[in-house]
């Protein structure tokens, strides 16, 4: 292993996880506002989303990145409430557009992501100090 290749391993991991954690976030944002209700469609919350996009340094070395954070499509859904405080003159209410179990979902793929890229820079720090003392 190269000095470059052991810099590029954790560069890409690095990156990768960085990535991951914008992912987290965004999925923590979405589960925060997950129930919450508004007085109107328009003012609901919509579940947001990173955007990754595949970032080559040199030849045969990709990683990820986050180019942008998008709000979703969907739709919140409409509930006839007429007592409570939010609620329009026809007594309906929206709640956020957040499908919780995609969520959590998102939230377990994510944290295993994160966790092989930590496995990755322990392994390559591993083979590093085993190189460095066979040298010795």
């Amino acid at each position: 292993m190269s000095g470059n290749g052991a810099m590029n391993i954790f560069d890409i991991a690095g990156r990768a996880m960085s990535a991951q954690l914008v992912r987290l976030n965004t999925t923590a944002s979405n589960m925060a506002n997950a129930g919450n209700v508004t007085g109107s469609a328009q003012d609901a919350y919509r579940a947001i989303k990173p955007v990754f996009t595949s970032v080559t340094d040199s030849p045969g070395v990709s990683t990820v990145k986050v180019s942008d954070v998008v709000t979703t499509k969907a739709e919140p859904t409409k509930r006839h409430d007429p007592n409570h405080p939010l609620a329009d003159a026809n007594g309906d209410v929206w709640e956020a557009a957040v499908d919780s179990n995609a969520e959590l979902v998102d939230m377990i793929e994510t944290a295993r992501m994160y966790q092989n890229n930590v496995q990755v820079l322990n392994t390559a720090k591993s083979l590093m100090l085993e190189t460095i003392r066979i040298g010795k």
